[in-house]
């Protein structure tokens, strides 16, 4: 996700683990724990958060499709697609989908209301760990069901998290991050261009239009080979990040065009950590669609493409046969723009938007912006009114923006200059 400075961000839980070998953005976009991987400190920026997971998640106990072809509309949000469920009054719940998690993981609101019970003081806990090496232990439960559209899920393991700051970030209150083992005993698709999720049953006959490439799920997450170059690497496919490609450099001798440099504050679960972002000197290709000199975040953890990319196309994972296949309308190469940013992160609320980092040698840093700051306005309107999607257009669009702060009982105006963080 980006916000305010545009990191990317990881959302969902824990992420698998790398091979041997989101809170805050600082831009326009945000990632958020990367999947929402690192509540801790989300960030209205676009921060990058990853959750690998060390323990083999269990699957739900029956998975029931109502029709051949469940839709499920959805929103994209900071490059998130969020689909809708209703099946009590208590509804509607909002659930992000996170392929990049090998677990599903719900507020504690829905583990009381659908769930076998919130567990006590003395019960397990499951260690997630963050890509900086930050460790949470977080309960596990179960839920008897969850229903999306005509699909529904019985018995589904989660863990228990409180996902109120990444509803803040986003403006949805997000009830779950539904990760990739959830959808095992279908064909899932995710649409981004026509903005829906598409279930199918796993044995579906149906030919699905695009190139494929196989993925390996040996840790519950699909991972694929891509081109950099002219050399092969492993990613993951990660929808519950909004950043585009996430690359572990190590061993690679990948040459930059841009960079990379400092960027934005990202969050993880356990704390917050410095951005390095860039544009590569090369080529990269996934099933055979080019993208010439990707703008990346640079990480330690397993590289992965994220929510920036997979949307320009619809992607369907058919598990049955290991195969991901890629789809859109023209196979012209995607360019990806520059990463545009105020130079700041934040911590969102309702009142105000806390600086929480503030980008090096930018005009914000310039400004004598300072970590901690308050802001209650933005071009004169309160912080209430700038969502996500809204503030990442005014980034994106606008040459300065004017942020209204507040120190004690006095606000102060200072304008900003937007950027290329990465041309």
């Amino acid at each position: 996700m980006n916000v305010l400075s545009s990191p990317s961000r990881h959302l969902g839980g824990p992420r698998s683990p790398a091979p041997a070998a989101a809170r805050r953005s600082g831009g326009s976009g945000v990632r958020m724990a990367c999947l929402v991987s690192a509540f801790c400190c989300l960030l209205f920026a676009s921060g990058c958060m990853y959750l690998p997971f060390r323990r083999e998640p269990a699957r739900p106990g029956r998975t029931r499709l109502g029709s051949p072809i469940v839709e499920l509309p959805a929103q994209i949000v900071g490059n998130f697609l969020i689909v809708e469920a209703k099946w009590d009054r208590q509804g509607p719940y909002h659930f992000l989908i996170d392929t990049g998690s090998a677990n599903t993981l719900v507020t504690p609101a829905l583990v009381r209301r659908h769930g076998t019970g919130m567990p006590g003081p003395g019960a397990p806990r499951v260690r997630v760990a963050s890509a900086e090496g930050d460790v949470l232990e977080l309960p596990a439960g179960s839920l008897h069901r969850l229903e999306l559209g005509d699909a529904t899920f019985e018995d589904v393991p989660v863990l228990i998290h409180d996902l109120a700051e990444l509803s803040a970030h986003l403006g949805v209150r997000i009830d779950g991050l539904l990760g990739f083992p959830l959808f095992r005993e279908t064909r899932l698709t995710l649409d981004y261009p026509h903005h829906r999720v598409l279930l199918q049953p796993m044995a579906t006959t149906a030919l699905t239009p695009g190139r494929s490439v196989r993925f390996d799920d040996v840790h519950k997450t699909p991972v694929i080979h891509v081109q950099i170059g002219s050399r092969n690497v492993i990613v993951l496919l990660d929808s519950g990040s909004d950043a585009t490609l996430s690359l572990n450099p190590h061993g690679l001798d990948a040459a930059f065009a841009f960079g990379p440099r400092r960027g934005a504050t990202l969050g993880t679960i356990g704390g917050d950590h410095p951005q390095e972002i860039g544009r590569l000197g090369e080529e990269l290709s996934i099933a055979e669609y080019a993208l010439p000199n990707p703008v990346v975040d640079l990480t330690e953890d397993l590289s992965a493409v994220g929510g920036g990319i997979l949307k320009h196309f619809t992607v369907t994972f058919d598990t049955a046969h290991d195969q991901v296949t890629f789809l859109r309308d023209s196979t012209a190469p995607i360019v990806l723009p520059a990463r545009r940013s105020a130079g700041l992160s934040f911590s969102k609320t309702p009142a105000y938007w806390r600086v929480a980092g503030v980008i090096p040698d930018s005009p914000a840093a310039a400004a004598n912006i300072q970590f901690g700051d308050l802001v209650t306005r933005i071009n004169g309107e309160s912080v209430s009114k700038w969502n996500l999607t809204r503030y990442e257009q005014l980034v994106s669009s606008t040459s300065s923006i004017t942020f209204t702060l507040l120190f004690g009982t006095t606000e102060v105006e200072k304008t900003v200059a937007v950027f290329d963080l990465v041309p």
